[in-house]
């Protein structure tokens, strides 16, 4: 009878997965997690991919275990992807809690018609994984049961310890994957033309003209820094609002704005360099670039 039809655990363990990948990445208290990063692997890499299979094949004799679950993994690399170029051309973009909400709601969907296909279907044709199953014949091997024989010590050993060796990979894996070594700290620092594009600098001026570029920073020193900006034109400071003077940015995050600036004398071939210091050094540059410009009196 379809009333007493057991729950679909696998579905259900996906949907569960996919509202704590959710809760691990928009709740800040628990976003610095390892948990967050296996979670959102798992959404990205197989989750998506599992419901999608369960809402095309609902049918055990549709595709067996085994190849169901590496095209889970093969639909999910296709799906994301797909997901994201077609977020790229919305107001939303390419960014985290977009791409977030799209796959949780599509994984969702799909367990929930994943879920009505196999009611259309006789409970003993309809997709399961046999978790019960699998963990009484686990339970049986391991205590030598299996097939009514009784199993050496030497057996069971081995069995524990295949056990145990998956086990530590998995918490290995675990580990590696939420403490990843980090690489070499810096900082970039560069500028970009009006057009936002490495072109078209302004490099000549009628004396009393402004002049405008892009200035970029992005903070890659895995820690929070405050940065101050100094545009100098032959070793003279020209005058910049506080606000882009200096500049707090958390660790991963990009500063991008328009920076304005007047030459207050004329001449030819000058250097104008824009000057980022860190936090911990105020007298020596930690980044530079710099633009040649000329300055000419009006005629």
């Amino acid at each position: 009878m379809a009333g007493n039809r057991q729950s679909p655990l696998d579905l259900l363990l996906v949907a569960g997965l996919v509202i704590l990948t959710d809760i691990f990445i928009l709740v800040p208290a628990l976003s610095g997690s390892f948990l967050r990063t296996i979670f959102g692997l798992l959404l990205v890499l197989f989750l998506p991919g599992y419901a999608l299979i369960g809402a095309l094949l609902p049918a055990k004799k549709d595709i067996d275990g085994i190849e169901r679950a590496l095209l889970s993994l093969g639909l999910s690399i296709a799906v994301v992807p797909l997901m994201g170029l077609g977020m790229n051309y919305t107001n939303w973009g390419i960014r985290e809690v977009p791409i977030l909400a799209g796959l949780s709601i599509f994984t969702i969907l799909m367990c929930g018609a994943a879920y009505y296909r196999r009611r259309q279907l006789p409970e003993a044709e309809a997709f399961e994984v046999p978790v019960k199953a699998s963990i009484s014949a686990l339970k049986a091997d391991l205590l030598g049961e299996t097939r009514g024989e009784t199993r050496s010590g030497a057996d069971r050993a081995i069995s524990m310890l295949l056990v145990i060796s998956i086990l530590a990979s998995l918490g290995s894996l675990a580990y590696v994957i939420g403490n990843p070594r980090e690489g070499e700290a810096f900082t970039e620092f560069y500028i970009l033309g009006p057009d936002r594009m490495i072109e078209n600098y302004p490099t000549n001026y009628t004396l009393g003209d402004s002049g405008t570029v892009v200035v970029g920073i992005t903070n890659h020193e895995y820690r929070t820094m405050d940065y101050t900006m100094e545009i100098r034109l032959e070793n003279r400071s020209l005058p910049l609002p506080e606000n882009q003077k200096y500049v707090n940015l958390d660790r991963d995050v990009s500063w991008k704005e328009p920076v304005t600036f007047t030459p207050p004398f004329e001449g030819k071939n000058m250097k104008l360099e824009f000057l980022l210091f860190n936090e911990t050094e105020k007298s020596v540059p930690y980044r530079n670039v710099h633009l040649w410009i000329n300055v000419t009196k009006e005629d």
